[in-house]
This record gives C-alpha cells, structure tokens and sequence, in this order.
C-alpha cells in the first residue's frame, strides 16, 4: 500500500483537485498548508484530524507550514447559518499566540509557522481589488457552497471577500515558500480552489488541494463536542483525564474509523486491534488503544499514565490516593458545596442535598450505599471531620455507583 493508498484506507481524502496530486505524494516531496483562524487560545480536537493528517504527511517527507490567520481571523470564515462576531486586535493576537505555540509543540519545532496579517496589513484597497479581485468572476464566487446557503439570509460583504483572501494567502504561500498544496477540512473546499484558481490566472502555475471529511460521531455531531463544549488541545483547558473519559466511552461502531484517522498506528495494527475488538468489545482494547495514541501525541506518555490511574481509582472506589489536584480535574463537573464545620453524617448528606430526608440518609447509610474517600460508612453516629479530609481540605462522598459530591472545607 503507498502514501496516498493509505489516505484513502484511512477515510482522510473526500475532495482532490487534480489526479496527478496522488503521484507528487507519493514519489516527490512538496510542501503543503495547513490553515486556521485563532479564534480561541487553543485549538480542539475537532481540529485534531487535521492536524494528525498534517504530521502524516510531515512523517512521509513532506514540508508542513501552518497558517495562523491573524488577518482572517478579524474578518471571520462564513458560516452556515449566522455570522460570527467580530474579535478584538488584541485577542486574535493572544490566540495566534497560543496556538502557534501549541503547533510547534506537537510537531516538535519542526514545522514553519506564518501569520497572513503580515502580508496583509500594508496591503491597499485598491491594489488588492486589482491583484485579487480582478481574477476572480462574481458569479464564481456565488456559485461557491457556503456562500450560496447564505443567499437567502444575506451575508455581508466582509464574510463574502473571505475566500479571495485565503485565496490570496496560497498565492503568497506558492510564490514565496514553494507551497504547492492546500489540505484542510471538506468544509474549506471552496476557498482551496480559489487559491487554485488564482494560482493558475495569476501565476500561470498549478497548485493542489485535498479535503478530509468532517468527523463526525454516531448521532452526527461533530467529534471531540462534549455536552456541547470543546475538547481542548490545551491540557489546562481540558485534562488528560477528561479527555481520556471522552476516548474511552466512543461508541463501539465508530472507534476503528476514529484508530485510523486519529493515530499513526499502522495498518495491521489496527486491522490486529479490529480483529480483537469485534471478538470481545467488552474488553475496550480499541478505545484503550484510541485513548493512549491521542493522549501520548498530546500530552506524552506520563499524561497518559496519570489520566489511566485516575480512572482505576474513580472506577473501583478507592480515590484515597488522589492528589488535590487530580481531585479538582476528576470531580470538575460533580456537585460542590462548602464544609464549615463538622457534622453528623444523617445532618451532612441532607444539609448538602446528597440525600433528600433525614430518613433517606438514614436507609443509605444502613444499607452501605455512602461512602467517604472511598471508605464505606455504615456507623449513623459518624461525625464527618476535617481529619477525615483529604490533604486537610477534600471530602468526596459517592452515594451508590456512580455520584459524587465534592465537599470542601473553608
């Protein structure tokens, strides 16, 4: 199987713009772009599968540059339904910040780095009218899908010149760093072959593009969305450890597709893992496998490794061992209240809404359903104390299976 072979077993190519770019991938070496606007410090991991495919390439000896839009980014990728709200000079940049900074960490430094504000901020009205948008028909334009589901909306005139800006930015990339190709989501088509085109007009060259397809989970939604939030990048944005729990529950019928897109395992590797995971799903090993290469090429091994223990921990009950730290990252989302002093544990469970009635907190702690930092507590008579605290401060209480309360005393 060749390079581009493996794309393709991989899901990762939807649009190509010429043939002839399946042999430039596999017998030359060309150096590609990878574009994104900094619209938040991080990015997440619905742009993880571009990414990934950006360092696949990298690993097959091709040159990558990453593209941080400090231009686009003030003007705004149209979207399907709604503009977006314009940002801040002075939080595009910290966002442009953050995220070259991210890159650069995940290719190791090897990867050139370009802001397209600095070949646009001395960039006139006119001149860019005549070296631009002289090249491009309207009618091109419109018939360009992102823009034709705006029609009816309306789309401004701001989010409507994006594409001949990105298409101004391949020009720039072609002619000054040799950039033959464009690789980006199926959502950036449109303003790939822009580029293309102008590439072609202007320059009297060709250039290349590919999309990947969107990645999308069982029901449709986009990956890496949890209960409607991203999934950062950024470790302190998103923990290891919440990031393991997302990888770890993906559903059984998508995961294969997720081990090839998201992971530089190999072909029989996966196919071996495949192999196991239709023989015994109930082992996990796909998703164990999915969770260890996206937090290892994120984070390293030891994040991994820490994620893993704080899960064992949660799962069998004995979190005794957490650290304040590891206690704040796996009970973020779980209901907080505040310890002033000590209490009865009947008073406690009600007082603190983990139990609804006096007699409720009586039946649970009878019946061993309560337990306190992973002890169990049948005793009504307990007294709830700051010396049962961990690290003097950390009261987690778990009623049955699987609800906790984080307690904390002040």
């Amino acid at each position: 199987m060749n390079f581009f072979d493996e794309l393709k077993w991989r899901g990762l190519i939807k649009d190509l713009s010429s043939p002839d770019l399946e042999k430039k991938l596999n017998e030359e070496s060309v150096t590609f772009y990878w574009g994104t606007d900094p619209t938040a410090d991080s990015l997440h991991l619905g742009h993880y599968s571009s990414l990934v495919t950006a360092k696949r390439l990298a690993r097959a000896g091709h040159h990558p540059i990453l593209l941080v839009g400090g231009a686009t980014g003030l003007i705004g990728d149209p979207r399907p339904t709604a503009e977006r709200e314009i940002i801040a000079y002075d939080t595009v940049k910290k966002n442009l910040e953050g995220i070259s900074n991210q890159v650069s960490r995940l290719f190791d430094g090897n990867v050139t780095i370009v802001n397209n504000y600095d070949w646009t901020k001395d960039y006139s009205f006119i001149d860019f009218l005549r070296d631009t948008g002289k090249y491009i028909n309207i009618n091109y334009m419109l018939d360009k899908d992102i823009i034709r589901r705006r029609l009816d909306s309306g789309i401004t005139y701001a989010e409507f010149s994006y594409t001949l800006l990105q298409g101004n930015d391949f020009v720039h990339l072609f002619e000054h760093y040799n950039c033959i190709l464009q690789a980006a989501g199926s959502d950036q088509w449109g303003n790939i072959t822009t580029g293309i085109e102008l590439i072609k007009k202007k320059l009297g060259k060709e250039a290349y593009g590919f999309t990947m397809p969107l990645i999308l989970d069982k029901m449709g939604n986009k990956f890496g969305k949890s209960e409607g939030n991203a999934l950062w990048l950024d470790k302190n944005k998103t923990s290891s450890y919440e990031l393991y729990q997302y990888l770890i529950n993906t559903d059984d019928e998508m995961v294969i597709h997720y081990l090839k897109v998201f992971t530089f395992l190999s072909v029989e590797e996966i196919e071996y893992i495949e192999k196991r995971h239709k023989e015994h799903p109930e082992l996990r090993e796909a998703q164990t496998a999915l969770a260890h290469e996206i937090i290892r090429d994120l984070h390293g091994e030891e994040e991994y490794q820490n994620a893993l223990s704080m899960s064992k921990a949660l799962f069998s009950g004995d979190i005794s061992k957490l650290s304040g730290k590891e206690i704040l990252e796996a009970f973020k989302d779980v209901p907080k209240e505040i310890l002033y002093s000590d209490m009865n544990i009947v008073d406690m469970l009600v007082e603190k809404k983990i139990c609804s009635s006096k007699r409720e907190a009586r039946e649970f702690v009878g019946s061993g359903t309560i337990s306190i930092n992973g002890k169990k507590i049948t005793d009504l008579e307990t007294i709830v104390s700051k010396n049962m605290a961990m690290e003097g401060k950390y009261v987690i209480v778990r009623r049955g299976k699987k609800k906790y309360y984080l307690l904390e005393y002040k």
